[in-house]
């Protein structure tokens, strides 16, 4: 699995958008675009997102599963918080800045197809928007369950 450098600047938009993206950053702040290694590495759906695995870093918890672009994954690799792209809302949005329940960045790593991102946060909070730790909490679905002896 590569590694991730330094972000540098490139080009990147937000998905389903013909101009540049956000404003630029002022002087002496993250580069504005993801880098172009990073860039592409990724492999993404029809909407230019990327599946994000948000895990608690030291529990392990898979809390949620968030969308990414280029310029949420850049804000997410230069900012220390999550930030995702609402598909609901088609815009940005930084975790826990209404609610108070942040994820602040432990990790990041692409998986080998480059479709996926596993972020390892540390969760202020709920991470569901339903209040409960984890998007999967109480939510099981019946499933006939495996063993290796079988």
């Amino acid at each position: 699995m590569p590694h991730l450098p330094a972000p540098q600047s490139v080009s990147a938009q937000a998905p389903g958008s013909s101009a540049a993206g956000p404003a630029a950053a002022p002087a002496g702040t993250a580069p504005e675009s993801l880098p172009a290694n990073i860039e592409a590495l990724l492999k993404r759906d029809a909407s230019g997102l990327v599946a994000a695995v948000i895990q608690q870093f030291d529990t392990l918890e898979v809390l949620m599963l968030g969308w990414m672009d280029a310029e949420a994954l850049r804000r997410t690799l230069t900012g220390g918080r999550v930030t995702f792209w609402s598909r609901s809302r088609q815009e940005y949005w930084r975790k826990g800045d209404t609610s108070g329940h942040a994820q602040f960045v432990k990790s990041v790593a692409i998986d080998c197809d480059g479709d996926a991102l596993l972020v390892t946060v540390d969760q202020v909070g709920a991470a569901c928007h339903t209040g409960t730790r984890t998007c999967f909490e109480g939510r099981g679905l019946p499933a006939v369950t495996g063993s290796r002896d079988a």
